[in-house]
């Protein structure tokens, strides 16, 4: 089968790339896409829009660059487009729970057309031909709890939940949707699967069980939960409960505890980190006592002790300095906005933290309000001007300008496409 890749060169702030080129489950999300698609399709092709596909009458798949889906979706979408034999556009109901809590919001290519929603994403049986048929795919979620904050403390009453599609599709359009795509339609759709899975399989509960007996461990402690990489040095005293993946050449320290985590090559995780629901990109450190929950690192980031990541997103070679605290949860009750398309819209998060771009240096004990973003080639001194982040950073605000020689010292590696236009 012919597969053709529609360009989307939108950058997503605070990155200054594509969604293409940005990380999700630790590797950019054309090379995730490629790994999926590979068992079905022989050809590979690029454009920037329909018209330019060559007519020729051949089994083609085409796709918008910028869309996140899993081996789940794409398996079902792609079997059952090719059992009915006619063209057809993936498409979604319209109380899609998962689509409808999450993945509409800070989006434009997940649209409404008549009775459903449908996104770019087509499979044609002879070619590429003007009438295509929706095909609904359900993404089948769980509501699964994420918080349970005091009523007096929270605008927001009872439990706070995610609706986690068991077949995940997003269209990424915004640094929000990168958080998505790696955690609540990433590894926590992936944990929700297994949930289901052991809800009905007997013989899954029997063999979790056995393993557990032989191998002397809490069950999510065992093998079967908890995948672990070539030549890793794991500290005996470390508790690391699955589904956790750990990638090769990795070292986890005494004390840390890595739940339901996926780790990266070449990680060092240091004495006392705790890591829960986060993605750590290859070649990143965490020196002692960093804390993580629900936050994606791109590769070789750095995030020193005693800082605290909440629903966060890091660029690739990022540096967060000793005592940061990226806070998730407005006091006040409001909305958390962010910008999107030059206003302010709603995420639809009721809990949010950070963006931080790539090639960010962030100095020590600061306080990051949440959904603010720190654009890439930032460089933020701790300075008593500089304590507590309440708006957006950008290039133009960064600190390294009071330097004399910033030109030497800190040359821009992620321009936007305005400044790249215009040679800067």
């Amino acid at each position: 089968m012919r597969k053709v890749i529609l360009r989307d060169r939108r950058q997503i702030t605070p990155f200054n790339e594509p969604a293409r080129d940005l990380n999700v489950l630790a590797k950019p999300l054309w090379l995730f896409q490629r790994d999926l698609l590979a068992p079905y399709t022989t050809e590979e092709r690029e454009v920037n829009s329909l018209r330019e596909i060559p007519a020729e009458r051949v089994e083609t798949f085409v796709y918008r660059d910028n869309l996140y889906f899993d081996q789940k979706f794409i398996t079902e979408f792609i079997e059952r487009a090719q059992k009915s034999g006619k063209a057809c556009r993936v498409a979604f109901e319209l109380d899609d729970p998962a689509l409808k809590a999450h993945a509409l919001h800070l989006q434009r290519g997940i649209r409404r057309e008549g009775g459903c929603y449908v996104a770019d994403l087509w499979y044609y049986p002879y070619g590429v031909e003007p009438v295509v048929r929706p095909l609904v795919m359900r993404t089948e979620p769980r509501e699964v709890g994420f918080y349970h904050v005091p009523t007096h403390m929270s605008n927001v009453y009872g439990d706070l939940v995610y609706q986690l599609p068991t077949k995940p599709f997003l269209s990424i359009e915004h640094w929000v949707h990168v958080l998505l795509a790696n955690l609540m339609f990433g590894i926590f759709a992936i944990g929700a699967r297994f949930e289901h899975e052991l809800d009905k399989n007997l013989l899954l509960n029997l063999q979790l069980l056995w393993r557990g007996m032989l191998e002397r461990k809490q069950v999510l402690s065992t093998s079967v939960m908890v995948e672990v990489g070539e030549n890793c040095d794991i500290d005996p005293t470390a508790t690391i409960q699955g589904p956790t993946v750990i990638g090769d050449n990795v070292t986890i320290g005494a004390g840390s505890v890595v739940t339901n985590c996926i780790i990266g090559d070449n990680v060092n995780i240091s004495q006392g980190c705790e890591l829960m629901l986060s993605v750590i990109g290859p070649g990143s450190f965490l020196p002692f006592r960093a804390a993580l929950f629900e936050t994606v690192l791109m590769e070789n980031c750095m995030v020193a002790q005693n800082t605290c990541l909440q629903m966060c997103v890091v660029g690739r070679g990022s540096f967060i300095g000793a005592g940061n605290t990226f806070t998730d949860f407005n006091l006040v009750p409001k909305p958390i906005r962010a910008h999107f398309g030059g206003r302010l819209e709603e995420t639809g998060m009721s809990v949010l933290g950070g963006a931080v771009g790539h090639n960010v240096l962030i100095g020590s004990g600061m306080i990051i309000f949440p959904a603010r973003m720190i654009e890439s080639d930032v460089v933020l001194f701790a300075s008593p001007e500089r304590r507590v982040i309440t708006k957006n950073i950008y290039y133009e605000d960064s600190d390294h300008f009071k330097l004399k020689d910033w030109k030497k010292r800190r040359p821009r590696l992620y321009p936007r496409r305005e400044n790249r236009e215009n040679g800067y």
